[in-house]
């Protein structure tokens, strides 16, 4: 009996080494992997110059820096090579706004880890694609397949593995031994640029707005995503199916957030994001809007950047400050300057959002390097923390899109080499409501932390 009775103890004790065993060997599995991607040519993580690209991030007064960014020139160079692509000249950028006690980790997890994901399912498709014409060169009854020039297979090409790589690091995050992001989460706009052809992924309130010139010369923005936020009628329709509230505050009727049902929490204010797992039964989605874009000799910058920026300057303001930057080097420096002295200005008494930007070029000037573009204060002033987080790989990532209703919400712009008019979707009442090109906020992601967070955040516990 006392063998019996000691027996549940003894296998409990156990388990618990064996899980303590597993999760040190992810830990220094995913360590071994940042620094292998530190050392990863043309990746940039930190403020500075690439050839075309200027990243400036800058913490602001709410506590530690939530935002980060990365840039990755050559993306799909050195991997399964392409022979209708040139590899060398694809470009990788994105901008992460975390929220939440653990939004600083999960918004550094998604920038070292979904560009990964996003070569390795790419990868996977351009295999597929070799072998589709193989056999369709072996076949006399089939012609040739044209190459992955054009804009629609371009846009097919990398669209399955944005949404594979969008579905398999939320998975990570909700599985992460030391990342908690039952109430904390990131957004993600990120934009793929190879050759001219433009594919951006969009989850959440950060935006993506490209600088071009009109038929007189004149810059003028159009804005490439949508604020994905509650108001949007479409978002809110889900988040309502699913039993999600929505409503704003009396102190900031402008603003309406996402509740849990029977709770006053987490008054989440966007529609999607990684993480937030509270709120993923609720409507809160991880599935990126995809929109397509094919560049013309007008087009001459696109802007990323979190929310620290669009909450305090329009469309316009932006493309202005980018215009009047002394240097390419310094574009992105200036832009983060003039939204804090906005900040400022606007609202005195408001705590300064931090603030990431990333500003791509498109013609094929290099950008100067100017030895003022970076003083010493701004790289103590801003320094992207590297925490030595690990995330549990997921058996069988592909199995993911299997899932029932994977792709139901991915919203396809119109596949054109024009300016999308982005305020064509959606009822035409609700256009100024929701489209937020000159909306400004200046309020905190979340509001309160729901009771259930004292509850384990592992969903096999």
């Amino acid at each position: 009996m006392g063998c019996c009775a000691s027996y549940p103890f003894g296998e409990k004790r156990i388990q618990k080494k064996k899980k303590k065993k597993s999760v040190e060997e992810l830990r220094n599995a995913e360590a071994k992997n940042d620094a292998l991607l530190a050392s990863v040519p043309g990746r940039m993580v930190t403020n500075g110059v690439g050839n075309a690209v200027v990243v400036h991030t800058q913490q602001g007064a709410k506590g530690i820096n939530q935002d980060a960014v990365v840039v990755w020139e050559g993306f799909t160079a050195g991997g399964v090579q392409d022979d209708d692509n040139d590899n060398n000249d694809t470009v990788f950028c994105g901008v992460f706004d975390g929220h939440g006690p653990f939004g600083h980790l999960a918004a550094q997890r998604v920038r070292d880890s979904l560009p990964s994901k996003l070569i390795h399912y790419w990868h996977e498709q351009l295999a597929a694609v070799k072998s589709s014409k193989e056999e369709a060169a072996t076949s006399t009854t089939q012609e040739k397949l044209p190459a992955a020039k054009n804009k629609e297979m371009v846009f097919e090409a990398w669209k399955k593995p944005h949404l594979a790589a969008y579905k398999t690091m939320d998975k990570e995050l909700q599985l992460h031994p030391d990342i908690d992001c039952f109430c904390s989460g990131t957004t993600s706009v990120t934009l793929l640029k190879q050759g001219q052809h433009l594919v951006i992924g969009n989850l959440g309130d950060s935006r993506a707005v490209m600088g071009t010139k009109d038929e007189n010369g004149n810059l003028v923005p159009v804005q490439l995503t949508i604020d994905l936020k509650p108001d949007v009628p479409q978002e809110a329709d889900r988040i309502r199916q699913c039993k999600g509230r929505i409503y704003a505050l009396k102190n900031e009727p402008h603003l309406r957030r996402v509740w849990l049902p029977h709770e006053q929490a987490p008054g989440l204010a966007m529609s999607r994001t990684f993480g937030d797992f509270c709120l993923k039964d609720y409507g809160i989605i991880a599935v990126p809007e995809l929109s397509y874009r094919q560049l013309t000799d007008q087009d001459q910058f696109v802007v990323l950047a979190t929310d620290g920026i669009w909450d305090v300057l329009s469309n316009e303001e932006v493309m202005e400050l980018i215009a009047s930057a002394p240097t390419r080097a310094t574009a992105a420096c200036t832009l983060v300057e003039g939204a804090i002295r906005e900040w400022q200005l606007k609202y005195p008494s408001a705590k300064i959002d931090d603030c990431a930007v990333a500003c791509i070029y498109l013609d094929d000037t290099t950008v100067p390097i100017s030895q003022n573009s970076k003083s010493k204060d701004e790289e103590a002033a801003v320094t992207v923390e590297t925490a030595d987080n690990n995330s549990q790989a997921v058996s069988d990532p592909t199995q993911l899109l299997k899932e029932e209703g994977a792709n139901e919400e991915v919203r396809e712009m119109p596949l054109q080499s024009k300016p999308v008019d982005l305020s064509s979707s959606g009822d035409d009442n609700d256009h100024e409501e929701w489209l937020a090109l000159e909306g400004i906020t200046h309020a905190n992601s979340l509001i309160n932390l729901p009771t259930l967070l004292s509850q384990p955040n592992n969903p096999g516990s």
